[in-house]
């Protein structure tokens, strides 16, 4: 379920961001703590090895090495390759939200340009809008891991409504090794032509534009299945996480805190923590973990998204838009400002700091400092300046 903290940092107050640092569900710690607890393990053996089992002879050895893989660590350019990356996947992650289909704008013109409060007009209305629902559920079924754990054979997406056992027959019929989620599309299409012949649909115009509307929610269903198609490419994802871990394992050794007495560079201080060591493989190999979950946002981690909520909000908002609100209206009445020329709602005691002036432009202020004086009209008149000509040198 995706983590949600919007109303957390509502306010920017004393603290009020550092009390998301004490979540556990969808945080780094979650994500990370087995490799951050590996890292420390393992750096910390190597440090006791060199320190209590190790001769005079490998001691230096070790130092020796130590030194050398800290100074070529440094030359992997783990900021820049994690960094792009991590861009990279964060646009992708959120163009695939933009693009999830809502069958919102098909609802609407359903229930205004399909006519009819008969039983075929009922079943027409939510006929057409299953064919949109079952278009995205078969797209989410190739797509998202829990939406097939849900649906994982077409009995039961036939099992729960989004498909007639005649339609699946038809479905199975139409021979293909391409995935088949088009196929509503089409079903969807020609009944709304019978629609329009049937004069159902009263219009062209209205017709045109429910196809049109169609076409586009089948275009973000095509996106969807295309970002599962085509990924970033494995070779990046690879040099990325070699680079990190490579990094890493280098800080293993080249980070060891050796003997002060020896007067290495940089080697004047002795302690048993690596404190800056440890935040930065907690800050890069987080940032690593940060695209590994989002890289596919139809998965199963933490903020991956609801699909299936999606599924089931979706095929109740949309049926209920069709069919029991078809030309449905409330009574028109009077609104309470009906006579009041300037209409204001009124504020509660917790909203009174937000009434405010209208914003009537900066130069408003200047006139409430100025006195009356100084803006008063004087009765003399200002003399104009006259213009003056350079005579020609030629003329």
């Amino acid at each position: 379920m995706t983590v949600t903290y919007s109303s957390k940092v509502a306010n920017a107050t004393f603290f009020g961001f550092h009390r998301l640092l004490f979540k556990w569900r969808g945080s780094i710690y979650k994500l990370l703590y087995r490799e951050f607890i590996v890292f420390a393990v393992l750096y910390t053996a190597i440090s006791l090895v060199y320190r209590l089992l190790l001769t005079g002879a490998q001691k230096r050895y070790f130092e020796k090495l130590s030194i050398y893989c800290d100074r070529y660590a440094e030359q992997i350019p783990v900021t820049f390759v994690l960094g792009f990356y991590v861009t990279l996947v964060v646009n992708r992650w959120w163009n695939q939200f933009v693009n999830l289909p809502w069958p919102d704008r098909l609802m609407f013109l359903i229930s205004s340009s399909v006519h009819g409060s008969d039983e075929h007009g009922r079943l027409l209305r939510r006929t057409l809008m299953r064919y949109v629902n079952l278009t995205s559920l078969l797209i989410f079924r190739s797509v998202s891991t829990a939406v097939y754990k849900r649906f994982p054979t077409m009995d039961h997406v036939v099992e729960a409504g989004f498909m007639t056992a005649d339609e699946r027959k038809l479905f199975n019929h139409l021979k293909s090794p391409h995935l088949k989620y088009w196929v509503p599309f089409i079903w969807f299409g020609n009944l709304a032509t019978k629609a329009r012949n049937e004069g159902r649909i009263r219009d062209s115009v209205d017709l045109q534009s429910l196809m049109t509307e169609m076409n586009r929610y089948r275009s973000w269903c095509s996106l969807l299945f295309g970002y599962d198609w085509v990924g970033i490419p494995l070779v990046y994802t690879q040099v990325v996480t070699l680079a990190v871990y490579t990094f890493f394992f280098a800080c293993l050794i080249g980070r060891q805190f050796l003997d002060p007495t020896k007067g290495y560079a940089g080697h004047d201080l002795d302690l048993y923590i690596p404190i800056f060591t440890l935040l930065q493989f907690f800050f890069y190999a987080g940032w690593l973990k940060v695209a590994e979950q989002l890289i596919n946002p139809f998965g199963e981690d933490d903020d991956d998204f609801e699909t299936n909520w999606c599924i089931d909000r979706n095929l109740q908002v949309s049926l209920l838009a069709v069919d029991e609100m078809h030309m449905s209206l409330p009574k028109m009445k009077k609104d309470i400002y009906w006579d009041d020329s300037a209409a204001r709602p009124p504020y509660t005691l917790a909203a009174a700091d937000y009434c405010i002036p209208s914003f009537l432009g900066s130069t408003v202020q200047m006139g409430k400092q100025m006195s009356k004086n100084e803006w008063k009209m004087e009765d003399r008149k200002i003399p104009l300046p006259q213009p003056q000509f350079q005579s020609d040198p030629g003329g």
